[in-house]
């Protein structure tokens, strides 16, 4: 194959790369997030310098199906989000992330360093309780629950033009990709922004979350103290590349 060609494959291997071209697009993505309060000690120790916690003492546990999405297929993911300012900036820390499809663990990691790692998470409404499981090695390692439908987030168009500005909010990704000499070849803070954001539904209940310790999975190393709201929502939106917001190889 001529070097021309190799140049334009979009990922490995080459024979059959894993994903194709982006930017990615989502239909029906399905969220189900918990809020809760947890340790600033572990928040502080789960992020990376030189971002900052916002000081809410806040952590997000996500579980999110993506039945449609361009290049990856039909797969469901659940992790840890951080809110985090960055140069007075709020972003959100992208700390953990599990899920059970390898194009979109292949891509997350190589183009935007999403921290993702093969697991089992399901997403699904069990008689009147949206539910939220993350298995890893086959032990249970994460349970959401929430009452269905409780509160409609968006009566109104301005309603969901907020929710989906919200959406949007920056998101960073700690990025770590070795040399073949073992030594790091990248190691970046990547950016990104959700754009093409239309929110179907969005809805708000009563939440609780169970975290259990596993060592291949610690989720439970960020502690929930106590639960502040279950949101559940549902969008179509687009996954652009993202930027290199700090490069430590660089920068320090």
């Amino acid at each position: 194959m001529k070097i021309s060609e190799i140049k334009k494959a979009p990922s490995m291997p080459l024979a059959s790369p894993s994903f194709p071209g982006g930017p990615y697009h989502f239909f029906n993505r399905e969220y189900f997030i918990v809020e809760y309060i947890s340790s600033p000690e572990a928040i502080q120790e789960a992020v990376p310098e030189p971002l900052l916690p916002d000081g809410s003492n806040t952590v997000l546990y996500e579980f999110i199906k993506m039945p449609d999405s361009t290049g990856f297929g039909n797969y469901t993911e659940s992790g840890i989000v951080i809110p985090c300012t960055h140069q007075g900036e709020a972003v959100n820390f992208v700390a953990q992330m599990y899920l059970d499809c390898h194009p979109p663990i292949a891509g997350g990691r190589e183009i935007w360093g999403f921290p993702k790692k093969h697991a089992q998470p399901v997403l699904r409404v069990i008689e009147d309780t949206l539910t939220g499981t993350l298995r890893y090695a086959k032990e249970r390692v994460a349970l959401g629950t929430m009452g269905y439908k409780y509160k409609n987030l968006i009566p109104t168009e301005d309603d969901r033009l907020r929710f989906q500005e919200k959406m949007a909010k920056t998101q960073v990704n700690l990025k770590m990709i070795p040399c073949a000499t073992g030594n790091p070849e990248i190691l970046q803070l990547i950016s990104y922004n959700l754009c093409n954001i239309v929110v179907q539904q969005a809805w708000e209940g009563p939440a609780r979350l169970h975290l259990i310790p596993h060592v291949q999975a610690p989720v439970a190393d960020l502690p929930v103290i106590s639960v502040v709201k279950g949101q559940h929502f549902v969008a179509d939106l687009t996954l652009p590349y993202g930027k290199v917001m700090v490069d430590y190889l660089k920068e320090y």
